[in-house]
């Protein structure tokens, strides 16, 4: 949030002269006549507002979000930003965009607060600190609807019955922590109908890595027993397990059941094997989420490490974007609204710095979760030590990403010069078609810039119009909808959904279809190149690239350019696979009911369990359709009408 109480000096970089009479405005001489405008415009808003807590958006004249606010007191907050000989110089260029504003009001400035991280992450403001992630973060579900729980790697929307745990850092280290608490708690990984069809124990009975319930190996009480030491392990009780384990262990061993105590042993060094993991030690911390932040070179980078139970969960690095002009505690304190907006928080949240408004983020964290939520600076004992850990952890972090920025930041320069690009491309888009023989065809965009891939902006597109063996046709289908619609959305290129480049995975045939799609469509400055193998398609390096005038070049083979062009492609190819194996998946599983309006999965699933097919539905007479259980005789009439439409 700016603060800009009316004592506040002005900016450094602010305003040397505002004349309200005049309407304009001056910063180190140069004019910004937007500026007035803008004003006018918040003016225009506070005199219909009141001194209520609620939350404001900034427009511009397309209707696009610049900022999203909250506040205490809207009338009085968005009445500053008319104080302009106040604001920052990143401020007043927003002010200066300004056309219109929306207001919400709120109960209470805590839902304001929010809402606020909400809109934030649906509108992506350019004038908010943003912290950029692309991925959710995955969680073990340990499911609590079937008399054997599964335990599974779950992301998204925790909507399934169980207990979840998490956040973890990465899937890699959640596969790695499922692994081993197979090992440790013999629980089933497969689905439920895998687990119902099966006859006998599968592979991962084999290698001791499930119990087999399936096939009465064990009965329900055992497992139980063993899901009960689950959650005992993954709540933070990992000792008292072990200690449970081990005399098992011994107790089978007397008895001289060597074979159970076998077992009990390998359970016994999995959970070693899960206590040694750790990267960090945590212990007597509980459930905490460390925050630390690192500053240099005008870049700001957040380490985060996930404790649950006394156990480290895994670490990750942000870095948050549009910073510019914003106190380091602020920045911290924005990015940790918006990473909650998703994630549940626990109980402590141990942060570096004393936070602006620590109690307002309390509050609305308690709100948010229906729990009490401590934020705190650590002082002393293994939680300052965990601290400096993750500050170290942060300050690397961030050494590594300035360095990674000064290797992109040249190839982008050596990529703009061997292109003949006419500046250093901020977008760079990549094409590229899935199918076959035509077949379940998908076209694949990807969205990469100096920060790296943007995967929020991947796009698929199925193919509709092409014929199912012209490639040619296909990336011409593709061009024409994604620059048609560019060309609604922005035809004056104001905001930053043009790309810099266009790289076409393909050759001659490719570059002339997209080329031609374009300059039909009015388009000649949007800079293209297709990358082509070669004629040698097996070996790497050897890639032409293909220039709109007919004109090839190619690069050594240990450039770095094109290891990053090479780069791109493959990701391209990844997407674009992936887009059409899912599409593919999708068809295999479809069934002809799915095309009769009015009938959802409940009554399909009905009328195969009695019908056995679909064909025999269709060929089913009227009153044997209503004779199905589930099925309504309005249900039955349509399903009729729809396989004979002339009866």
């Amino acid at each position: 949030m700016p603060r800009t109480p009316a004592g506040t000096p002005p900016h450094p970089k602010g305003a040397e002269r505002f004349n309200e009479d005049r309407a304009t405005y001056t910063v180190k001489g140069d004019s910004q006549p937007d500026l007035a405008a803008g004003v006018n415009a918040i003016r225009g808003t506070v005199k219909t507002l009141k001194p209520k807590p609620g939350v404001y958006r900034m427009l511009d004249a397309r209707g696009d979000v610049l900022y999203v606010g909250k506040a205490r007191a809207l009338k009085n907050r968005v009445a500053n930003y008319c104080q302009v000989t106040n604001l920052s110089s990143r401020l007043q260029r927003m002010v200066s965009q300004t056309r219109s504003m929306e207001i919400v009001t709120t109960n209470s400035e805590a839902e304001a607060l929010l809402l606020e991280a909400q809109l934030i992450k649906r509108f992506r403001p350019p004038y908010n600190v943003l912290l950029r992630d692309d991925k959710s973060f995955p969680f073990i579900l340990l499911r609590a609807d079937h008399a054997f729980p599964r335990i599974m790697k779950h992301r998204g929307a925790r909507k399934a019955k169980g207990d979840y745990y998490g956040p973890f850092a990465s899937a890699g280290s959640v596969n790695t922590t499922i692994n081993a608490l197979q090992k440790l708690f013999l629980l089933r990984s497969c689905t439920d109908s895998f687990f119902s069809r099966r006859d006998r124990p599968c592979l991962l009975y084999q290698i001791k890595r499930c119990s087999a319930p399936c096939v009465g190996r064990i009965d329900e009480a055992g497992y139980a027993e063993l899901v009960r030491q689950a959650k005992d392990f993954l709540g933070g009780k990992s000792g008292a397990v072990q200690k449970e384990i081990e005399s098992q262990m011994a107790a089978a061993s007397a008895n001289l059941d060597f074979e159970s105590a076998a077992m009990l042993r390998d359970r016994l060094r999995a959970a070693t094997f899960i206590q040694g993991s750790q990267a960090i030690n945590a212990e007597g911390v509980g459930d905490a989420d460390v925050f630390a932040l690192a500053v240099k070179g005008g870049q700001i980078a957040i380490q985060a490490f996930f404790v649950r139970g006394g156990q480290n969960w895994g670490h990750r690095a942000f870095f948050p974007t549009h910073i510019a002009d914003v106190p380091e505690a602020e920045v911290l304190a924005r990015a940790l609204m918006q990473f909650y907006e998703e994630v549940p928080p626990p109980r402590t949240i141990l942060v570096d710095r004393e936070l602006p408004e620590r109690a307002l983020l309390e509050e609305a964290l308690c709100e948010a979760t229906g729990h009490k939520v401590s934020i705190s600076v650590p002082q002393r004992g293994d939680r300052r030590r965990l601290m400096e850990q993750a500050s170290r952890n942060a300050a690397e972090a961030l050494d590594r990403r300035l360095a990674e920025t000064g290797t992109q930041a040249r190839t982008l320069r050596e990529l703009t010069e061997f292109l003949e690009l006419p500046e250093e491309p901020r977008r760079i888009e990549v094409y590229d078609n899935s199918h076959i023989q035509g077949t379940k065809a998908v076209g694949a965009m990807i969205v990469a810039g100096p920060d790296g891939f943007q995967k929020g902006q991947y796009r698929k597109f199925n193919i509709k119009g092409a014929q199912s063996d012209d490639d040619f046709g296909m990336m011409r289908e593709v061009m024409r909808r994604r620059f048609g619609r560019a060309l609604e959305e922005d035809p004056d290129r104001d905001g930053d959904t043009w790309p810099g480049l266009v790289l076409i995975d393909g050759g001659k045939g490719q570059m002339s279809s997209v080329r031609d799609t374009l300059e039909d469509l009015g388009i000649e400055d949007v800079p293209l190149i297709a990358i082509a193998k070669g004629p040698h398609h097996g070996r790497e390096g050897r890639e032409v690239f293909h220039f709109p005038d007919g004109r090839e070049k190619t690069l050594p083979t240990n450039s770095p350019v094109l290891f990053y062009l090479q780069r791109l492609r493959d990701e391209v190819h990844r997407f674009a696979i992936g887009a059409h194996r899912a599409k593919r998946s999708r068809a295999i599983s479809a069934s002809p009911l799915d095309e009769i309006p009015g009938i959802g999965p409940a009554r399909k699933r009905a009328l195969l369990l009695h019908f056995g097919t679909a064909g025999k539905v269709r060929a089913a007479a009227l009153e044997d359709l209503k004779r199905a259980p589930g099925v309504s005789e309005a249900v039955a009439q349509a399903v009729y009408d729809f396989y004979h439409p002339s009866g």
